[in-house]
C-alpha cells in the first residue's frame, strides 16, 4: 500500500513539472512570436496546476498537524499570478517542482545502496530431494532440508556448510571485501555470495526469518522512516514564514511596487529547507548500509548523532561471547600438549558446548587427535572413554575425585580459574588428574580501540551492564576503563538502567542476544551487534551492525553526526543565501524572474551539498603505513605470541620444579627472551617506530610505547642477572620465586605492549 501511494505521488511529481516546463516554454515562444496574449496564458496554465497540488499537499499537512516551508511557495505564485505577473510564477512553478524531483532523484541515488541489497534477494533454492535436486521457491524451503548452494550463486536461506569447505564472500551482508572459508559445521548468512565450488547446505531457517528477509524489512524501514531533524526543517518555517512577510512589505513601502514584494516573495521560496535535511539523512542511511550498518530511518540516524551516553552487554558484544582457552595447568611431571591432546580427543565425542573449544584449541596448536572408543558421558559432568587404548576421563572436579583433599596443583589451578573467571575442564588418565583446562570468555580484540573510537566520536558515558558475575564484569570494565560496571543484571535491570540514563542524558544500548531485547528497545538508540536480520534483538533494535565488529558503532556514530551537519549546514547556508536575494529583490536589484533562478541555482547547491554524507569524511593528514607493512607487523607479533607461550609453561611448570630443573628452565627462558622478545623490541625501537612517527599525528602515545620497550628490556636485563648468579647462588625457592615473577612480568607487559602496537598499527595502516 505504502509503496503505490509512493508511486502515485512520484507520477503526480513528474506531471506537474512536465506541465510547468510546457507551460513556460508555450509562453517563451507565444512570446517570441508577438502573442503576449497566449504567452500569460500558457503561463497561467503552466502554473495553477502546481498551485493547486501545493494547495492540496498544505492542506493535508494542516490536517495532520504540521505546518511546512511550502506556505511561502504558494503565496509567491498565488501572488504572480494576482499581480499579473505570470511569467514570475511559471519559473517559480518551475523551480518548486523541479526541485521536487531533483528531490526524489538525489533520495534515489542515496537509496540505490539500500535497494540493492533488496533486489539480489534470492528467489529460488536446490533443495535435495530423493537423490536428486529440485528447483524450489524459496519461501518452501524448510528448516532442516538439505540445499545445494552452486558456484557464484547467492545463499538462499541462513543454514550449516554441508561440505567439507565452501568459500564465501559476506560483503553485502557484512560489509567485510574479503571472502571467508567456512568449514563444515559453520554457519552461512544468506545473502551471501558463494565464491567458490558447490557446497551443501543445511537449513536452519526458512526464508522469511533468515538474515537477508530481516536486512530487506529493515530497508523498508530505513526508506520509509522520516527523521526528527527533517520534521525540525518545518519549525523554521516559523521563522522565515512571518521575515518573509516583513522584508516584503517593506519592499512594497520602500518603492510602493507590489512586484518588487513579489521578487521578495520569490526570492525567499523556501527549497533549501525542504530538500537539504531528506536528502542528507537519506544518504547517511545509504553510506552506512555500505559499511554493513543497517539503519531504520532517519530518526535512527539523527538519535546517533546526538548521543552522549552509551551502554554495552558483555557477553558477545565487548567479548567473544564463547569460551576460549586460557591456560592448560598441569600435575608436576606431565606436559601440557598431552593434557591437551588427551582432552581433546575425548571430547570429540561430546556435544557439549565447551568441547568444540577444547577441539579446536587442539588443533590450532597442531595436535594429531585420536578418535575415542566405548565413550561414556555423564551428563552435565563430563565423560570418559579410550583414548590410543588408555583410559581417559574428562570433566569436573567432582567427577574425577576419588576421596581425599585436592593434591596442591589442583588447588592452585582452582584458584586460578576463579581469579580469572574461567570454568575448569580436568583431565585423568587412569582415574588419575593429570591436569586441567582453564576456559573462559575473553575481550574481543577489537574491544579496546572501539572504546578509544567511542571516545573520539564524543560519547563521554560508557556504562556495562551484564547478568553475569560482578567479578569477571568488573575486571573487563576496568581493562577498559568505562564509566560504570553494572553487573548480576537480568533483562528488567537492563531497561531500568537504560531508562535511568535516559533521563540525563540521549542514550544508545549495544547488545546482541534475545535478552538484550527489551533494552534495545527502549533506548534512544538500540544498537543490534553482528545479530541475524530474524533475531529478536535486531528486531527491536534501530540500528543492526552485520559485521561482527565493535568498532562499527563509533562509525555509525560519525556516520550520523557527519549526516547531520551536513543537513544543517546545507539549511543554514541555503537560507543565508535566500536572504541576501531577498535583501537584494528588497533594494530593487532583483526582480521576479531573475530571482526565481537565483534560487533555483541556491537550490542546486544545497542538494549537492547534502549528498556529500553519501561519501567518507576526508581524512586529515593522509599519511599511512602500508596494508603490507601493517600486516608483516602483525605476523610479526603472531610469531612473538609463540614464544611468550612458551614463556607461559616455563612459569607453570617452575612451580613444582625441583632445583637442577629449575635452573634449566630459568636458563630455557632467558634464551626465549634474549632471542625472541629482546630482538623484536629493538628491531620495532630501530625499524618499525620510526615509521609511525612518520604518520602519527601526536607523538606522546609512541613516547609511551618507547617507555614500555624500556621497561621490558628493564626486566630482561633482571632474568640476565638471575641467570648469570645461578651457578654460585643456591638455587631455593626463593630465587625460584624471583625468577618466576620476573619472567611472567616480561610475558605480561610483552603482551599487552604488543595488543597496543596492534591497536596503533590497524589505526594508521592504509
Amino acid at each position: 500500500m505504502w509503496s503505490q501511494t509512493k508511486s502515485i505521488e512520484r507520477v503526480l511529481r513528474w506531471s506537474l513539472v512536465a506541465i510547468a516546463i510546457a507551460g513556460l516554454s508555450a509562453g517563451v515562444v507565444a512570446r517570441v512570436a508577438g502573442r503576449t496574449d497566449l504567452a500569460d496564458l500558457a503561463w497561467e496554465l503552466g502554473t495553477a496546476p502546481v498551485v493547486g497540488g501545493l494547495g492540496v499537499s498544505i492542506v493535508r499537512d494542516l490536517l495532520s498537524g504540521r505546518f511546512g516551508v511550502d506556505a511561502i511557495a504558494l503565496l509567491s505564485m498565488s501572488a504572480a499570478l494576482a499581480l499579473g505577473q505570470p511569467l514570475a510564477g511559471a519559473v517559480v512553478a518551475l523551480m518548486y517542482s523541479g526541485g521536487n524531483v531533483l528531490e526524489e532523484i538525489a533520495i534515489a541515488r542515496a537509496e540505490r545502496d539500500l535497494r540493492s541489497l533488496a533486489d539480489r534477494a534470492p528467489r529460488q533454492a536446490h533443495r535435495k530431494s530423493n537423490g536428486r535436486i529440485e528447483d524450489v521457491p524459496v519461501d518452501a524451503v524448510l528448516v532442516g532440508e538439505e540445499l545445494l548452494v552452486r558456484a557464484g550463486e547467492i545463499v538462499p536461506v541462513d543454514g550449516i556448510v554441508g561440505s567439507l569447505v565452501a568459500i564465501i564472500d559476506e560483503s553485502a551482508v557484512t560489509g567485510e571485501p574479503i571472502p571467508v572459508e567456512k568449514t563444515r559445521g559453520s554457519a552461512v548468512l544468506s545473502g551471501s555470495l558463494n565464491v567458490g565450488e558447490t557446497f551443501a547446505l543445511t537449513a536452519t531457517a526458512p526464508a522469511g526469518e533468515s538474515t537477508y528477509s530481516g536486512i530487506v524489512r529493515m530497508v523498508t524501514a530505513a526508506q520509509t522512516a522520516k527523521a526528527p531533524f527533517v520534521r525540525m526543517a518545518d519549525r523554521f518555517a516559523l521563522i522565515l514564514l512571518p521575515v518573509t512577510l516583513v522584508v516584503a512589505f517593506l519592499a512594497w513601502r520602500i518603492s510602493g511596487d507590489l512586484t518588487r514584494s513579489l521578487a521578495v516573495l520569490v526570492a525567499a521560496t523556501p527549497c533549501p529547507l525542504i530538500l537539504a535535511a531528506p536528502v542528507a539523512f537519506i544518504a547517511g542511511v545509504a553510506r552506512a548500509a555500505r559499511r554493513g550498518i543497517l539503519v531504520k530511518g532517519g530518526g535512527a540516524l539523527e538519535a546517533l548523532a546526538r548521543a552522549h551516553t552509551v551502554l554495552f552487554d558483555k557477553t558477545g558484544t565487548l567479548t567473544v561471547g564463547g569460551a576460549r582457552l586460557l591456560s592448560i595447568e598441569v600435575a608436576p611431571g606431565e606436559d601440557p600438549d598431552e593434557v591437551l591432546w588427551l582432552g581433546a580427543s575425548l571430547e570429540q565425542a561430546s556435544h557439549h558446548v565447551l568441547a568444540k573449544t577444547v577441539v579446536a584449541a587442539a588443533l590450532d596448536r597442531g595436535l594429531k587427535l585420536k578418535a575415542p572408543e566405548q565413550v561414556k558421558e555423564t551428563m552435565g559432568s563430563g565423560l570418559s572413554g579410550l583414548v590410543d587404548g588408555r583410559q581417559v576421563t574428562a570433566g569436573s572436579r567432582e567427577l574425577l575425585r576419588s576421596h581425599g583433599e585436592p593434591s596442591p596443583w589442583e588447588l592452585r589451578a582452582i584458584r586460578r580459574a576463579s581469579w580469572r573467571s574461567a570454568l575448569i575442564v580436568f583431565v585423568a588418565l587412569d582415574s588419575r588428574p593429570i591436569g586441567a583446562l582453564l576456559l573462559a570468555d575473553e575481550l574481543r580484540a577489537d574491544t579496546p580501540r572501539a572504546i578509544r573510537l567511542l571516545r573520539d566520536a564524543g560519547i563521554a558515558r560508557m556504562v556495562m551492564v551484564t547478568g553475569d558475575r560482578a567479578a569477571a564484569a568488573q575486571a573487563i570494565g576496568a581493562a577498559l576503563d568505562l564509566d560504570a560496571v553494572l553487573a548480576d543484571r537480568v533483562p528488567s535491570d537492563k531497561v531500568e538502567a537504560v531508562r535511568t540514563e535516559q533521563r540525563l542524558h540521549p542514550t544508545i544500548m549495544v547488545g546482541d542476544g534475545i535478552n538484550d531485547a527489551p533494552a534495545l528497545a527502549v533506548a534512544d538508540v538500540g544498537v543490534a551487534l553482528g545479530a541475524r536480520g530474524a533475531t529478536a534483538s535486531s528486531e527491536a533494535a534501530d540500528v543492526v551492525i552485520l559485521a561482527d565488529r565493535l568498532d562499527r558503532v563509533s562509525e555509525a556514530i560519525i556516520i550520523a553526526q557527519r549526516a547531520r551537519r551536513i543537513a544543517l549546514q546545507s539549511i543554514i547556508v541555503g537560507m543565508g543565501l535566500s536572504l541576501v536575494a531577498m535583501l537584494a529583490a528588497t533594494v530593487g536589484w532583483l526582480d521576479p524572474v531573475p530571482a526565481a533562478i537565483v534560487q533555483e541555482v541556491i537550490d542546486v547547491a544545497v542538494i549537492l551539498n547534502a549528498l556529500r554524507a553519501l561519501t567518507p569524511a576526508l581524512m586529515r593528514g593522509g599519511a599511512h603505513i602500508s596494508a603490507e607493512q601493517g600486516l608483516a607487523l602483525h605476523h610479526d607479533h603472531q610469531a612473538l605470541f609463540k614464544d611468550l607461550d612458551r614463556l607461559r609453561k616455563v612459569v607453570d611448570a617452575l612451580d613444582d620444579a625441583a632445583p637442577e630443573s629449575a635452573a634449566a628452565l630459568i636458563g630455557d627462558a632467558q634464551r626465549i627472551v634474549q632471542s625472541s622478545v629482546v630482538m623484536h623490541e629493538r628491531a620495532d625501537e630501530d625499524s618499525v617506530y620510526p615509521k609511525l612517527a612518520e604518520v602519527l599525528r601526536e607523538r606522546h602515545g609512541l613516547s609511551a610505547m618507547s617507555r614500555a620497550h624500556r621497561e621490558i628490556l628493564h626486566l630482561t636485563r633482571l632474568l640476565d642477572r638471575i641467570v648469570e648468579d645461578l651457578p654460585s647462588e643456591k638455587v631455593d625457592r626463593y630465587l625460584v620465586r624471583d625468577a618466576q615473577r620476573v619472567i611472567e612480568a616480561i610475558e605480561t607487559l610483552v603482551r599487552m605492549h604488543t595488543a597496543q602496537e596492534e591497536d596503533i598499527y590497524e589505526a594508521v595502516s592504509a
